[in-house]
């Protein structure tokens, strides 16, 4: 089964019951085990893979999610437009707890993850200057905007965690005009663009980190009530979007790799290795 349209996020998505049909297949991959089974099924007919990016009742913390194996199962599964669903701190006080953000630019300050899927054999500089795509982050925008809930643009800082981050911290991303902050999409949007994903975040906002002073000191349990507060509206999103992604795909996004490998084509052929690189290069290797 292809499946163009792949979605990661938390696994309260379960809990929505808004995937029809669903069925899970374990995906094997070059990078090792998936945070989970994908979830093959539909949305309002649209076929779907899921993917809850910490594994059901959430046992990895962002920094041990296995990003590649992820990403790459989704690619083997067809998936062409990625969806990552995302909970953030507000780094601002007009971006309040229940609004939505779509994300158009990031700040990457992790530094455990690996976040390439070329270290060996072949070396790839993708563009990554606009990190989303502009296509479908317009089309998650709009959707979110019909449903009447409170939605903005901005650019989000992805920190190590897993703590949450100090008040020092919290008052220098401000001082960047950083919009949120979380933990997991940087290395999701990297190798999206890798594996020429069209990649958009849809982000929830569940807190004031802690730079707010009129506020309580984000906590885990502030986290998932506020959460569980936007479930409807995240689902009636998902609901909506999904049907709309089916436009003809004329961004850069599709074909990110095209100049973007600099190793040279006799090396490239002879030590690419197809375990790794067959789905990824097998357009530029001939």
């Amino acid at each position: 089964m292809t499946v163009k349209i792949g979605i990661i996020g938390g696994s309260g998505f379960y809990n929505m019951g808004i995937i029809k049909d669903a069925e899970e297949i374990q995906v094997n991959t070059p990078f090792g085990k998936t945070s989970d089974k994908v979830t093959l099924g539909k949305i309002k007919g649209t076929d779907v893979a899921f993917l809850p990016r910490h594994g059901k009742g959430h046992v990895y913390p962002p920094h041990m999610v296995n990003y590649r194996a992820n990403i790459f199962a989704l690619k083997e599964c067809g998936v062409e437009y990625l969806v990552s669903i995302a909970a953030v701190g507000s780094l601002k006080k007009k971006i309040k707890p229940c609004d939505f953000v779509i994300a158009d630019q990031l700040i990457d300050r992790s530094f455990k993850r690996a976040t390439t899927f070329f270290e060996d054999g072949a070396t790839a500089h993708v563009a990554f200057a606009d990190p989303f795509c502009k296509t479908l982050s317009d089309l998650a925008y709009k959707t979110v905007k019909e449903q009447k809930v409170d939605v903005h643009r901005g650019t989000y800082i992805c920190m190590e965690g897993p703590q949450f981050s100090t008040r020092a911290e919290s008052n220098l991303y401000r001082s960047w005009d950083v919009d949120v902050i979380g933990m997991t999409l940087a290395p999701e949007a990297k190798l999206a663009r890798e594996a020429e994903m069209c990649a958009c975040g849809i982000l929830t906002v569940t807190d004031y980190d802690c730079w707010y002073e009129g506020e309580d000191d984000v906590t885990v349990t502030s986290v998932i009530e506020t959460l569980k507060k936007n479930d409807k509206n995240l689902a009636d999103v998902l609901k909506n979007l999904v049907p709309k992604i089916n436009y003809e795909r004329n961004c850069r996004c599709k074909n990110a790799l095209e100049g973007a490998i600099i190793t040279d084509p006799a090396m490239k052929k002879k030590n690419a290795k197809p375990e790794v690189y067959k789905l990824l290069l097998k357009k530029y290797l001939s």
